[in-house]
């Protein structure tokens, strides 16, 4: 069964600055969609709308056309990945894996680079290293969708293929929005791709509307 994540209708102001007025996007399961746009156009707030981090003066978030409150509160539903790291860096490896219910031997044998680092603690990681751990946890821990902020962030260019590699394999099990600067390898990976810009976000089928609208120059 395809399970949907709507977003609409949400209208988000900063004192007499509107950030977000006329949104709307859809994710499915077994489906990612990206999310594109210049720093300041207000990806993360729209996550963390979504979520319900962050109130905005309207908003309408439908699961399978169900009007959800306080989506923050369902895991079941949806996790996000923030931006900043929120592994506590004086963990073990072996304790994070733990404390979520995750196989250490599922773990190391898709990312063989940790086969070493089970009993390390998070801070003496790489920061990719550190980056891959956290986008595993939210991948793999049960719920019907993940948003993920920048998650390209820190990793190197073979870390970066690897996770793309992961996360087309793994959105057999749950819908992603992903959001990132590095626009190229989204696109790499997206079924869907929404623009947010001014406010609003537009869908995209080619790179060559992404040119149209000023996001990319060809």
């Amino acid at each position: 069964m395809v399970h949907t994540l709507e977003a609409d209708g949400i209208q988000l102001n900063f004192g007499l600055n509107r950030i977000l007025s006329d949104i709307y996007l859809k994710c499915e399961t077994g489906k990612i969609t990206g999310l594109l746009g210049r720093n300041g156009q207000g990806k993360s707030c729209l996550m963390n709308v979504m979520l319900g981090a962050l109130k905005a003066s309207s908003n309408s978030v439908r699961f399978d056309s169900n009007v959800i409150r306080d989506v923050g509160k369902r895991p079941d539903l949806l996790l996000y990945l923030p931006q900043h790291n929120f592994i506590p860096k004086q963990l073990k490896v072996k304790q994070v894996l733990a404390d979520f219910r995750l196989s250490y031997a599922e773990f190391e044998n898709r990312f063989p680079e940790f086969g070493e680092k089970l009993d390390l603690k998070v801070s003496h990681l790489s920061g990719g290293q550190w980056r891959t751990l956290e986008i595993y946890i939210i991948v793999k821990k049960p719920s019907l969708f993940a948003m993920l902020d920048e998650p390209f962030t820190h990793l190197n260019p073979i870390q970066i293929d690897k996770m793309k590699e992961f996360l087309q394999e793994e959105k057999a099990n749950k819908g992603f929005l992903i959001t990132d600067h590095m626009y190229q390898h989204l696109l790499d990976i997206s079924d869907t791709v929404y623009l947010l810009k001014d406010g609003r976000t537009h869908l995209t089928k080619t790179v060559q509307d992404l040119d149209d609208l000023g996001y990319v120059r060809l």
